[in-house]
């Protein structure tokens, strides 16, 4: 049997440890039978011939900048039939200048609350870190990615997340009211969600800011089982 060929994009800001972060999934897809191909830039997207012969994209890159062919190149292989996907600032606060891969990934980070203001420190990533449950949908405890995961708690940066109705959402996280924020009611933003384009699966996880978060028993498990849901199927060939 081929193996599967699984591609590792990574790169952009240093904060959310994109080479040890995408490590701590190496061992998994190699137990899975796929070969790995790392990169440390999004410019392979453009390489038609290169990407039709990748499986799964997993993909950390925060911020940084993605060309207009590298861009449509993803969204190509996509389509194809490729999987994509990645948590927290690697997926959802990719190529912010984009909106053709705002399209492609079905939502954008734009922020995570804060501490109450006695709290922060300046320059503290713990300014953002905050108790907080995911909740797994009504779909998610269905779904293959989340059956069986139970709701959750972090201590870890909230994501808030602007989105669309082609996501099926699998978990949730509610930001509440606070009297140091502007906001007047409880906002519900997705956690995780599943996105089909074209032939494509897409999966978006939004915990994530550091390995630690990562190796959590339920963060793990989503973002495995994900990447196998993801990955091409005979049908996308």
């Amino acid at each position: 049997m081929t193996a599967r060929t699984a591609l590792i994009v990574r790169g952009g800001w240093d904060g959310h440890q994109p080479v040890e972060a995408t490590e701590v999934f190496v061992p998994f897809l190699e137990t899975n039978g796929f070969d790995i191909r790392i990169e440390e830039s999004p410019a392979v997207y453009a390489d038609a011939d290169e990407m039709a012969a990748i499986d799964l994209i997993v993909q950390s890159v925060t911020m940084s900048e993605a060309g207009h062919d590298e861009v449509m190149g993803l969204r190509a292989a996509v389509e194809a039939g490729t999987g994509l996907t990645g948590w927290h600032g690697g997926i959802a606060d990719s190529y912010r200048a984009s909106s053709d891969y705002l399209q492609l990934v079905g939502g954008q980070f734009v922020t995570h609350p804060s501490r109450r203001p006695d709290l922060l420190v300046e320059g503290a990533h713990e300014n953002n870190y905050l108790d907080y449950t995911v909740q797994i949908t009504d779909l998610g405890k269905r779904h293959p990615i989340t059956e069986g995961v139970d709701d959750f708690t972090l201590t870890t940066e909230q994501y808030w997340v602007l989105h669309d109705d082609l996501n099926d959402v699998l978990a949730t996280t509610t930001h509440p009211t606070q009297p140091w924020h502007p906001w007047h009611r409880p906002i519900v933003s997705p956690a995780v969600w599943t996105r089909l384009w074209g032939k494509g699966r897409i999966v978006v996880t939004t915990p994530g800011h550091t390995p630690e978060v990562l190796e959590h028993p339920s963060v793990r498990t989503i973002i495995e089982r994900g990447m196998l849901w993801a990955t091409r199927t005979a049908s996308a060939s």
